[in-house]
Formats: C-alpha cells, sequence, structure tokens
C-alpha cells in the first residue's frame, strides 16, 4: 500500500463525519403551541446536527423591516398569514438544510401543513407539552405575548386547553409526535437525533 493512502483515508473519513450530503439538505421543522419549546430545542438541535437554525417569525421580520407584532398592528393579521406562507414556502424551496421553528399558529392557516408536507427532504416534528406545563412556562412571560396578556392563572389555563384543541388537528399531522413534559433539552435533542436517525 502507498505510505500515503492511510492518511488519505483518515482525512476522508473525516470530511464524511462533517460532510453528510443527506443531512446538509435535510429541513428539520418543529411546530407546536408557544412554550412547547420549538426555539430552545431547535438551536440545540441544530448545532448537535452542524445546521443552521431559523426562526419562521425572524424570517419575516428581516423581509419586512419591521416586528410580527408591528405588522400585526400595521397590516392586521389577514396580511401577516399570507406573508408567513410565502416567507414558509421559499424556505421549503431552498435545497440547503436547516432547522426551522414555526409560529404556534403556523399550522393552522392556509396551506401550510400541505406545504411542509410536500416539500422535498422535510421532516415535521410536533413538541407535544401539556397544558398545565404550558400554562407555567407561559406564565413566567405572558404579559409579552398578546394572546396571554392580563388573564388570571385560571383564565390562562382555560384558554391555552381550547386553544390547544382547536389546533391539535394541524399538529398532529406532523411526521413524528415527541412529549416534551419533564425532559430537559438534551434529552429531546437526543429523542430527535433518533427519530431522525442521526448522530
Amino acid at each position: 500500500l502507498p505510505a500515503e493512502l492511510p492518511s488519505r483515508l483518515a482525512a476522508a473519513n473525516i470530511r464524511a463525519i462533517f460532510y453528510n450530503p443527506t443531512l446538509n439538505s435535510m429541513k428539520i421543522v418543529l411546530l407546536g403551541y408557544m412554550g412547547s419549546g420549538k426555539s430552545t430545542v431547535g438551536q440545540e438541535l441544530a448545532k448537535a446536527l452542524k445546521l443552521p437554525f431559523k426562526d419562521l417569525d425572524q424570517e419575516i421580520e428581516a423581509q419586512m423591516g419591521v416586528s410580527v407584532s408591528e405588522i400585526f398592528d400595521q397590516k392586521g393579521e389577514l396580511f401577516f398569514r399570507k406573508k408567513e406562507a410565502v416567507v414558509l414556502e421559499q424556505l421549503l424551496a431552498s435545497s440547503a438544510g436547516f432547522v426551522l421553528s414555526l409560529g404556534g399558529g403556523t399550522p393552522c392557516y392556509g396551506n401550510n401543513m400541505g406545504l411542509i408536507e410536500a416539500a422535498d427532504k422535510a421532516t415535521s416534528i410536533y413538541l407535544k407539552a401539556k397544558v398545565a406545563e404550558l400554562t407555567l412556562r407561559l406564565k413566567r412571560g405572558q404579559e409579552q405575548r398578546p394572546l396571554l396578556a392580563g388573564r388570571s392563572e385560571d383564565d390562562l389555563m382555560e384558554f391555552i386547553a381550547k386553544h390547544l384543541f382547536e389546533r391539535m388537528p394541524f399538529y398532529e399531522r406532523a411526521d413524528h409526535v415527541v412529549e416534551v413534559s419533564s425532559k430537559s433539552v438534551d434529552q429531546l435533542v437526543e429523542e430527535l437525533k433518533g427519530l431522525l436517525q442521526v448522530g
């Protein structure tokens, strides 16, 4: 064997570890109710898989040059939902892989779930949390969320339960459903990697 062959093989193995054509074109779409951990888990999963992390609301804000709340105030929800669908379709049409966190309502409007289901190399995952846990998580920052601001704890729990019930049929169209309650971010990342058969 040529003396340089082992080093060539080692270099090839290193490239294979850091460049996986299937993984690098994989589009992982996280959906679920607000407070379910889509952004937190998504960012850590993206790091673990060496993929870019994208947040749909942030992508919309970058294109529009204003915040989502300002879009709602100035243009109304109908305008926002149309823009949301356009930006989602643009992202899904990309040949590059990523981990994408959707807004809590994104799957429930227009044909957004249809776009995700039809997208090439896209895998959707519903991060499912119990109502009691969502209430505890969302209570901590509820004044920053217009839908929740000013609600008492009992009213908040009732609102989340009804809202979640309405959205469940859309969320459950995801390719995978993962229970997040009582699991750490690290545990969830490992579980998601197992579902995706990577790492």
